[in-house]
């Protein structure tokens, strides 16, 4: 073997991870610190949004604050595009990760500061540098392994354990603190866990080898002075956006949201425009894309629903389930904690059964699967909704029936689609189309954002079983055109 080969086929010498190389160690922990800052302020912040000034929240409307919350989320995942592209192009994803876990870490510090101010401003800082390290740090995990390692899946599936520790353990903490003692307690939690995330790994920076050392494709001379002066300008003509919106006295959050909603689609539209008219794909290729474009509509509808876990539902948690337990009532956030323990008592039984089916089951009919459960899951909300009017608190079990029904809806859609994006992608944009998965979520979580207003003024029954049917229609739809969509993806199962 060569000696620039990955180091996770390399014979293991010295301690290992699972037997495993030393660097996933190094990256799994990353990973799991980043995912516990993330959710562990995502846990809490409707929850400070819609709380009362008097209690240290910021007193916004629950409409507003589903918004922001969705378009937060999508964000999040939006910013994965240019991310990678840094990565690739410029600086590589070894410092992408850096500079992403600094940034990050900055943001919850900025968020802990007790002012109304603060969330807003972290939350930016937030988006901008998981951007930078979210899709970086699993490029720099597949760089430990020979692309047909037999190893690999096994690295990527503690990898992703990794992700789901710290998403099951960051609302126990940031929920504590955060709704029993102040809110920015809370925030501050996830910025101490993002710093324990940073000094570890550049500590075990040395374990990396050559992983993301080095950009995978690098702009040279006139074309990267070209390229960061058109960053440069893009800068400054967001700030000029901002600036105006400001001095015309529009500078609010629903005016900030609904731009950044319009935005997100924009781009959505504009990336698969791109691709389908591209005369360098070949015809095969562009129908497997006419194939994906589906996917994705199904992928961004179950999204839409499944994100609002973190509002919607975080909000009927707080105010209409009885979450006393022995004389002590419980955070509502820790609810949030259900859904990453159901994925990782799931994941190995959802992937023994795709293996056990094969290609008797079609990856579009795997996707309506998902939407149909997604869709129960509201309905069972609307049942729970229902026991809920005149003001009885409802047991919390509901919601843990919820998640479950989610989850299974989720292992069904979210780890096919991530493996149909691969399979159905056009050769010239093969290390692009992550990205493009990841904006089906963006594009979800935004429209999701503007549709949560409804929460606040339709009936919480009429809301809930009016968007789970419209899954269930959805999914159902989805399997009597699945030969369609079959046919497109020429010979992809």
């Amino acid at each position: 073997m060569s000696s620039d080969a990955p180091v996770g086929d390399r014979p293991p010498a010295g301690k290992t991870f699972f037997g495993h190389p030393r660097a996933l160690s190094t990256l799994f922990l990353t990973e799991m610190w980043e995912r516990f800052s993330f959710y562990g302020m995502r846990a809490i912040l409707v929850l400070y949004l819609t709380a009362a000034a008097a209690d240290g929240g910021l007193d916004l409307g629950e409409s507003s604050a589903n918004a922001v919350y969705g378009t937060y989320n999508a964000m999040v995942y939006l910013m994965a595009l240019p991310g990678g592209w840094v990565a690739d192009r410029l600086i590589g994803a070894r410092r992408s990760v850096l500079w992403g876990g600094v940034v990050i870490a900055a943001g919850h510090y900025v968020m802990a500061i007790p002012t109304g101010w603060s969330v807003f401003a972290g939350m930016a800082l937030i988006v901008l540098g998981t951007g930078l390290l979210k899709p970086n740090i699993s490029t720099m995990v597949g760089d430990l392994y020979e692309r047909d390692s037999p190893r690999r899946d096994a690295g990527f599936s503690i990898f992703y354990m990794g992700i789901n520790l710290g998403a099951f353990i960051a609302p126990l903490i940031t929920g504590f603190l955060g709704e029993k003692i102040n809110w920015h307690l809370g925030f501050g939690a996830a910025a101490v866990g993002m710093t324990f995330g940073v000094l570890q790994y550049v500590l075990g920076r040395r374990n990396l080898g050559d992983a993301g050392a080095r950009p995978a494709d690098p702009l040279l001379g006139a074309d990267r002075r070209r390229a960061l002066t058109r960053i440069g300008v893009a800068s400054v003509v967001v700030l000029a956006v901002l600036l105006v919106l400001l001095v015309a006295g529009w500078f609010t959050v629903d005016t900030v949201v609904n731009l950044l909603t319009v935005v997100t689609v924009l781009v959505t539209v504009g990336y698969f425009a791109r691709i389908l008219t591209d005369r360098e794909i070949s015809g095969t290729e562009r129908s497997r894309m006419k194939a994906y474009v589906w996917l994705f509509l199904f992928a961004a509808s179950f999204w839409l629903i499944y994100d609002q876990a973190g509002s919607v539902l975080n909000i009927f948690a707080a105010d209409q389930t009885d979450r006393s337990v022995g004389g002590f009532t419980f955070p509502a956030s820790w609810l949030q904690s259900v859904n990453p323990i159901l994925i990782i008592i799931g994941a190995p039984l959802a992937a023994a059964l795709w293996l056990k089916l094969g290609h008797r089951v079609s990856t579009p009919t795997k996707f309506a699967v998902g939407l149909v459960l997604n869709g129960l899951s509201f309905v069972l909300m609307a049942a729970a909704a229902q026991a809920a009017v005149g003001g009885d608190l409802v047991s919390p079990l509901w919601l843990v029936a919820v998640y479950a029904i989610q989850v299974a809806g989720e292992l069904s859609l979210s780890p096919v689609g991530l493996s149909a994006t691969t399979k159905l992608a056009p050769v010239k944009y093969a290390s692009q189309m992550l990205g493009l998965w990841f904006l089906a979520t963006a594009v979800g979580d935004a429209i999701g954002g503007q549709v949560a207003r409804l929460a606040g003024t339709w009936s919480q029954p009429v809301y809930f079983l009016t968007f789970g049917l419209a899954s269930v229609v959805l999914g159902l739809a989805a399997v009597m055109f699945t030969r369609q969509i079959r046919h497109l993806m020429a010979g992809i199962h």
